[in-house]
């Protein structure tokens, strides 16, 4: 074989090379958006995720019922769907169902508001007063022993058990928990999920 011919197939072999690198290249370029499209898919994953860690943390929630200090309206075990959001924005009502993380207690308790801050509350034969006024309490049961009249003081909420009986709520009338501060208030009871059950809303008559 000639010199000449060598350098030809050389040449040609090459070019050859070249044309197959060249191709593998065009052929591997693709993989550059695939991944940057698979890297927004994971951005965009992280996102919702994120938000939605956050509408459940600051919006809505589930809390378990613990005792019978809320019953007949809630049991033991009860699963509520809580409003959390309204915190933001709105101070509790008389009658609302509240979840409060009890810095006195040390754990979070589910009660009933029954006054508010500059109500005078009291306990009369098993009947409560606000403001002198009875309420009209067709939720709970048991008969709650007497107490004398205690102002509500700014910034906290007066909370009571549906179950009045005595020893079963720990509540405002105990000095262990005493009159809630409303920053303590974490959320509202809107139904109990599990079972299904409404919850009466704020008293009227006030």
């Amino acid at each position: 074989m000639s010199e000449q011919t060598f350098e030809q197939d050389r040449s040609i072999s090459s070019g050859s090379a070249s044309s197959a690198s060249q191709a593998a290249e065009e052929k591997a370029a693709p993989a550059k958006p695939a991944r940057k499209s698979e890297l927004i898919g994971w951005i965009r994953y992280i996102i919702l995720l994120a938000l939605g860690l956050f509408l459940l943390t600051h919006t809505i929630g589930l809390d378990r019922v613990n005792g019978h200090s809320m019953a007949p309206t809630l049991g033991d075990g009860n699963i509520l769907l809580i409003n959390k959001v309204s915190t933001y924005f709105a101070k509790p009502d008389a009658g609302d169902v509240v979840i409060v993380d009890s810095a006195a207690l040390g754990y979070s308790i589910v009660k009933r508001v029954i006054a508010t801050e500059g109500d005078h509350v009291a306990i009369h034969e098993g009947i409560v007063y606000v403001n002198g006024k009875s309420l009209p309490e067709m939720y709970t049961t048991g008969k709650a022993m007497d107490m004398e009249e205690t102002a509500v003081q700014p910034g906290c909420v007066f909370v009571l058990g549906d179950n009045r009986d005595p020893g079963e709520s720990l509540d405002s009338r105990s000095a262990e928990l005493g009159q809630v501060p409303v920053k303590e208030v974490k959320g509202y009871a809107l139904v109990s999920l599990l079972p299904w059950k409404g919850i009466a809303g704020p008293l009227e008559g006030i």
